[in-house]
């Protein structure tokens, strides 16, 4: 049963290697294998919902990407989430295009009916990657020291755009930022 649908921003190759390096190292540890275990992909999560109508949606997500061009991605700080998941992520260092291609994308799903929840709004929206979820908190402490000897800033492209049906997550459809082609 699906547990709702996350419209996310993709990397280039070498962006998402450096993020699932950072998962490989926290499970080699044994302090979060979620991530790899619900087959996730590193990401930015720019929307997400309980339910959508993944057809239409796809078509307001295609012609947004065709429009769009690659954006650059510097991920420079180490996070967490203050809910009951103990999320541990990457956070891109703000920049104007980020803010604004998040922005564009819920103005475009609203002009076709989509709701945007209040953390996807552009005023509360908080973008950043995630490395590591339902971390025991008596491992957090030692999850961030780890992270902290990652070389920041890793910097790269967001490339892609997709939906995904969580969880684990599968991928309902992706396109290439500045191509109208499907990957």
């Amino acid at each position: 049963m699906s547990q709702g649908f996350a419209i996310e921003l993709y990397f280039d190759p070498a962006l998402e290697n450096q993020v699932l390096k950072a998962w490989n190292i926290l499970a080699r540890r044994q302090i979060s294998t979620h991530l790899i275990e619900i087959e996730s992909r590193p990401h930015i999560t720019l929307f997400s919902s309980p339910f959508v109508d993944s057809a239409k949606l796809e078509s307001v997500v295609k012609s947004f990407a065709a429009k769009q061009e690659p954006l650059p991605l510097s991920f420079s700080t180490i996070g967490c989430l203050p809910n009951d998941n103990n999320v541990l992520f990457l956070s891109p260092t703000p920049s104007i295009w980020l803010l604004q291609f998040q922005s564009q994308l819920g103005d475009a799903m609203k002009k076709e009916g989509f709701e945007i929840g209040e953390d996807y709004r552009p005023d509360s929206w908080i973008p950043y990657c995630a490395v590591a979820q339902e971390v025991p908190k008596i491992r957090m402490a030692e999850a961030v020291c780890v992270l902290r000897d990652l070389k920041l800033p890793v910097s790269g492209y967001a490339m892609d755009i997709g939906l995904v049906e969580l969880s684990p997550a599968r991928e309902l459809f992706s396109f290439v930022l500045g191509n109208s082609v499907e990957t």
